[in-house]
């Protein structure tokens, strides 16, 4: 039997294509129609506040932050509003922008904890940690190792020889499991091989250094502001190395971890806002210009630094998204090393 091949008649060949042509060009101007809906908002945005949910409570250091930024933006974006939503490591804060209609008028201020802590060692997240859209990279903060003066050490590296020649002498407070104080105390650990060093979590900041003032405890891993300076520098305590890149402006005295051959020790909790998956990146770049705005002030950095941050000069969605996975990549596998589990 010869087969033909079936060639459909001019006329349906002719309907088809115009089917087609027609298809092409009513996806064209959809495609128009939403790039100028876009491009619209972008010009009216914002027409009303922009709301800033922040998973602590107010007087922290997340909270500090998101106000000055807020104060500082309000003359590009009017009025900002700050809600404070804490409990559950921030999961339900993050859950709610999360959720939120992807506008440009909610937005999330996270970072290490919440982009990348809760995503390794919490279970059945209620939000996808890489799943929010980058908008500005705000700023960062260094940890230091501070040892109370009874401690016989003037050094990192004296630390490590010490607490080997004295198994089991040295406990480090931080300001609770989980935390990148924490982390930074562990990732220590397994640089130096410095295993008996114990952990001793607090609930707060407060407390830890407190304790580690009145010598409770010998060593403490803290997040490291300028008012430290005057405790170091009167003798109640000791500030052996910050984990900054590079010595600090108010803390020039103090050596880096990298400095004392500890570069793998180099850790910062970064902070940056966030907008729910989808937002159209129209509304997202208003709002990073309106950042980078804000931190082109001497003002604003030098309230970042009283705060005990560095603003980034750089606060662009491209920046923030490079940065978040830089940490994903770093603290991943220190997490999953010391079993930790915060459900």
């Amino acid at each position: 039997m010869i087969k033909h091949d079936v060639v459909a008649p001019p006329e349906r060949q002719e309907i088809g294509g115009l089917a087609e042509a027609r298809l092409s060009f009513f996806f064209c101007l959809a495609l128009l129609a939403t790039l100028s809906i876009t491009s619209l908002w972008a010009e009216t945005f914002p027409e009303r506040p922009i709301r800033v949910v922040i998973g602590a409570a107010p007087g922290g250091i997340y909270d500090a932050i998101g106000r000055i930024w807020a104060e500082k933006v309000k003359a590009e974006l009017k009025s900002v509003i700050i809600d404070n939503q804490p409990g559950a490591g921030s999961s339900r804060a993050a859950a709610a922008v999360s959720n939120a209609p992807p506008d440009g008028y909610t937005l999330f201020l996270g970072g290490s904890i919440t982009n990348v802590i809760n995503a390794v060692a919490r279970s059945n997240l209620l939000y996808d940690p890489m799943g929010f859209e980058p908008v500005s990279l705000l700023g960062s903060n260094s940890y230091a190792f501070v040892v109370h003066p009874s401690v016989p050490v003037n050094s990192l590296r004296e630390l490590v020889t010490y607490s080997r020649q004295h198994p089991a002498a040295i406990s480090y407070g931080t300001t609770g499991a989980g935390s990148l104080n924490h982390l930074t105390g562990e990732l220590f650990k397994n640089v130096t091989k410095a295993a008996d060093i114990a952990h001793v979590p607090y609930r707060g900041a407060g407390p830890a250094f407190a304790d580690l003032l009145s010598g409770q405890i010998p060593l403490a891993v803290v997040s490291f502001m300028a008012q430290m300076m005057e405790f170091h520098r009167s003798g109640k305590i000791r500030v052996l190395a910050v984990t900054s890149p590079h010595r600090l402006d108010f803390a020039p005295e103090i050596p880096t971890t990298a400095e004392v051959g500890l570069a793998s020790v180099n850790t910062q909790q970064f902070v940056g806002l966030f907008a729910p998956p989808k937002t159209p990146r129209a509304l997202i770049n208003e709002i990073a210009r309106a950042t980078q705005v804000a931190v082109a002030t001497q003002d604003y950095r030098d309230r970042f630094a009283a705060a005990g941050f560095q603003a980034f000069l750089d606060a662009s969605p491209e920046k923030m998204d490079q940065v978040n996975k830089q940490l994903n990549e770093t603290w991943a596998p220190v997490i999953k090393s010391i079993g930790l589990k915060l459900d």
